[in-house]
């Protein structure tokens, strides 16, 4: 049995406190996701000062997503045990030395090891974030508030990746790291003044174990999808990845199923509607989100000619939408039911991925494709929310930091997939297209373009009177491949709109958790300071 320790005199924090509380974990998550995507837009930056390898680049940004999927779900549960504002702090302390060593970092080895440390701080703050929401707001307050954590989640990347453009553009690509690192100023000193402490007493030991397990199991998989692209998907270490990852994670299942009470994760919980639908829906809205994150910028930059900064901003009505529906998702669950909303935002993201994939065309440029991104926007918005809630509510109070991992995980490793999977449908159908649109193109150029719209452009400049089909070619089958990828995230929203119809959460997902310590909140709340 474990239990949330009490304090004696502890109180509900009033309505005051508790925006105070809520601004002051969204400024941390943000800081978390900005730094996601921020680096993304120094690549060639990077390259550059380094004199580093593609691999070495693509190793720089993916380190931190790694490291945090890796550590997420473990770093969760001890928040849990340890105290959440102990571990929040600390973490917000680790993360901002961690860009400090970023920022001055003299070689790519040094900015390696300094982003693995920012991606355990980022562990350690992002789960601790959402289980302070759900630990200390009380309910008629907590789905509004998570509303406002998951636009953060969902719309802070896409601003993270255009304030980074922005210090890009104007001044070097190490003031990226001045933006987490201000935020995470400002959210450390008013964590210590205002964030309330609560913590899990369990009279089971710390499942060793299954925190080996799982961690291992994750960084299989997601090493997998960065790595499978560039490596090949047939390659030894994908392969051998892969099998650690599959065999690491039935193991995790089978050792959890036996440690019952004492288990890191009770895996029986995902039967319940509301931990598996919220799971999988996360798990698909992220990564359709992150592919076509994949899809738009050579869109932008190769096809439309824009700079990587004009691209970015270009990307800001769909985090708007998303931003905004996710603070009016919680209202309108609470009117037509979770699994109502849940399955409209769902649709709706599939509508905006028929537009994009009916009406992209190289002729109409941008506007071709904004109402499908404004669609889009608004479907994940609708949906995020009430997932979130759906899953932090099917794990009991003591567990929060749990259910939070959980909830980052499922979104960390949706991200990996889309990127995956949409990225190689793209390329797949460029692939396909273009082959019979380069007759008369000298060999050496037309392999050039084979391998992607970039690609085709840069080389056109020497392709002498074969320039202009060079480069019309390669857009027009950038849209065939664009296209199929529209098709494949329209069919997938789909299949989870019908599951989510038949095995969605019922309207209130809340009897775990309120059935487990209903009407001790003020118990929960050590103290605010």
């Amino acid at each position: 049995m474990s239990t949330n320790h009490p304090v004696q005199g502890a109180a509900t924090p009033d309505a005051r406190q508790l925006r105070t509380i809520l601004v002051s974990v969204s400024i941390s998550l943000m800081a978390v996701v900005a730094s996601v995507s921020g680096l993304n837009v120094a690549q060639t930056h990077m390259a550059v000062d380094f004199q580093a390898s593609l691999g070495t680049v693509l190793w720089i940004i993916n380190i931190y997503t790694l490291t945090l999927a890796a550590l997420l779900l473990p770093l969760g549960a001890i928040g849990d045990r340890l105290g959440r504002k102990p571990m929040l702090t600390a973490g917000l302390t680790l993360f901002g030395i961690a860009n400090v060593v970023a920022a001055l970092s003299p070689t790519a080895e040094v900015m390696i090891a300094a982003r693995g440390l920012s991606g355990v701080g980022a562990a350690m703050i992002m789960p601790i974030t959402l289980a302070v929401i759900t630990s200390t707001f009380p309910e008629e307050r907590r789905a509004k508030a998570i509303g406002v954590w998951t636009a953060v989640a969902g719309g802070g990347g896409i601003l993270g990746m255009f304030l980074s453009a922005v210090l890009v553009d104007i001044a070097d690509w190490r003031w990226l790291f001045a933006l987490p690192t201000t935020l995470i100023v400002v959210a450390l000193v008013m964590t210590v003044k205002s964030v309330p402490n609560s913590r899990e007493r369990s009279a089971h030991p710390f499942d060793t174990i299954g925190t080996l397990l799982s961690t291992i199991a994750v960084v299989g998989l997601i090493f997998v999808l960065q790595e499978g692209p560039e490596r090949g998907w047939t390659a030894p270490e994908t392969s051998t990845s892969l099998a650690v990852g599959i065999v690491a994670g039935i193991a995790f299942v089978v050792w959890e199923l036996r440690r019952r009470d004492a288990s890191l994760l009770d895996v029986r919980l995902f039967r319940e509607r509301g931990l598996a639908g919220g799971s999988l829906t996360l798990l698909v809205v992220f990564g359709v989100q992150a592919g076509i994150g994949v899809v738009l910028f050579p869109f932008f930059q190769a096809v439309l000619g824009w700079s990587g900064l004009v691209s970015t901003a270009a990307l800001m009505p769909m985090a708007i939408s998303m931003m905004l529906a996710s603070g009016l998702a919680a209202k309108l669950a609470d009117r037509i039911g979770a699994r109502a909303t849940m399955t409209t935002g769902v649709m709706l993201a599939g509508v905006g991925l028929v537009f994009m994939g009916l009406f992209v065309s190289v002729e109409g440029g941008y506007m071709s494709i904004l109402p499908g991104l404004v669609a889009m926007g608004l479907g994940m918005g609708l949906s995020m929310t009430p997932s979130t809630e759906a899953i932090t509510s099917s794990l009991p109070q003591e567990k929060q930091g749990v259910a939070s991992a959980l909830n980052d995980i499922t979104r960390e490793l949706g991200t990996a997939l889309g990127v995956a999977l949409l990225g190689a449908l793209l390329s797949a159908g460029y692939r396909g297209a273009i082959d019979g649109k380069l007759s008369g193109v000298p060999w050496d150029a037309a392999d050039v373009a084979r391998e992607g719209v970039a690609n085709a452009v840069e080389v056109s400049g020497s392709a002498g009177p074969h320039a202009a089909q060079i480069v019309q070619a390669a857009r027009e089958s950038f849209v065939d491949g664009w296209q199929q990828a529209m098709w494949a995230g329209a069919a997938v929203m789909v299949v989870l709109s019908v599951y989510l119809v038949v095995r969605g959460p019922g309207n209130r997902g809340r009897s775990v958790v309120d059935g487990a310590d209903s009407g001790s909140r003020s118990s929960r709340v050590e103290s605010a300071l």
